[in-house]
């Protein structure tokens, strides 16, 4: 009797235990799956500051308010855009949001250039698990592909927190360097008093682009994350804080999300861009400061210059 209540409870255990196994399958299989088609949308909303620029525009007596109207209306268009971020575990796409009222044809490609120097334009590819990140971007008639490696920083975690559409968020502080082809960093000079006499002279030095600008070499960076969404990602190239970046500062520009969708219905394929030259992110720098220079220095007061150097 005793060896039969033997034999029934090593078979209730064995049974037990294939079932808690397969459960644990089960759960494994679930979690696997929902991590693999885990997917979201963030949409940014981005302001830079042009108060710099506004302040030269009204020393300037040439320009006129109505002028200075016109101006102020493209620099809005310029500065404030809305970008859409698809992203799952390990990669994402960053992209401007298409407008209806997109430009004229004819001034497509100025506008595009100008986009692209101002941070739009194109598709930004990153990968936080391969840690690259690819873009297409145009300048001046050509396309170029950046690839590179996504820059690391070095984030200082804060302890201060605040509430960013309904998810509790966490600061995060870091310093990186500046990019020379993103002209939202640019600070024009401001005039040192000189002699009218020394003025004159100045101007019929050779000059290049960069003499009429300021460019910092390192810029702070101020983000808040929440880890109530627990992916490595964020706008830009901004990544490695253990929650998606909702909000960065880097003291010109704000980038601020202003809704987040989890695993919508309609999946985004998450591609990097693939049209375009392939550059690295130095060597694109590089070629627009250079052309900016050979611009200036050809057309500097002649009325204009021209906004190609290439056929696509």
């Amino acid at each position: 009797m005793k060896s039969k209540n033997n034999e029934q409870h090593k078979s209730t255990t064995l049974m037990i235990k294939k079932v808690l196994y397969a459960t644990l399958f089960l759960l494994a299989f679930c979690v696997s799956n929902a991590q693999k088609d885990f997917q979201g949308k963030a949409i940014y909303e981005t302001k830079t500051s042009t108060s710099d620029f506004k302040s030269r525009m009204q020393d300037n007596k040439q320009i006129t308010p109505e002028m200075q109207k016109m101006i102020e209306e493209r620099m809005k268009k310029m500065f404030e855009k809305t970008f859409i971020l698809n992203f799952d575990k390990s990669a994402s796409i960053y992209k401007e949001e298409e407008k209806l009222d997109a430009p004229r044809q004819s001034q497509g490609g100025r506008m595009r250039m100008m986009s692209s120097m101002m941070g739009g334009g194109g598709t930004f590819y990153k990968n936080v698990k391969d840690k690259n990140y690819t873009v297409d971007k145009e300048f001046m008639g050509k396309e170029f592909l950046i690839k590179d490696s996504l820059p690391k920083l070095s984030w200082k975690m804060e302890t201060e927190t605040r509430i960013i559409g309904g998810y509790n968020c966490f600061k995060a502080t870091a310093v990186r360097p500046v990019s020379p082809s993103d002209f939202r960093n640019y600070r024009p000079k401001k005039d040192d008093k000189k002699t009218e006499t020394t003025k004159t002279a100045d101007k019929d030095k050779k000059t290049n682009f960069m003499d009429d600008f300021d460019m910092p070499k390192e810029i702070t960076i101020t983000a808040w994350y929440t880890p109530e969404i627990p992916v490595n990602q964020g706008p830009e190239n901004y990544w490695g804080l253990p929650g998606l970046i909702l909000e960065v500062n880097d003291g010109k520009t704000t980038i601020l999300c202003s809704k987040v969708v989890l695993n919508a219905k309609e999946k985004v394929a998450i591609k990097a861009p693939t049209n375009g030259k392939v550059i690295s992110q130095k060597e694109y720098d590089e070629t627009v400061v250079k052309k900016m220079e050979e611009m200036r220095q050809m057309y500097d007061g002649k009325g204009g210059m021209p906004m190609r150097m290439g056929n696509k």
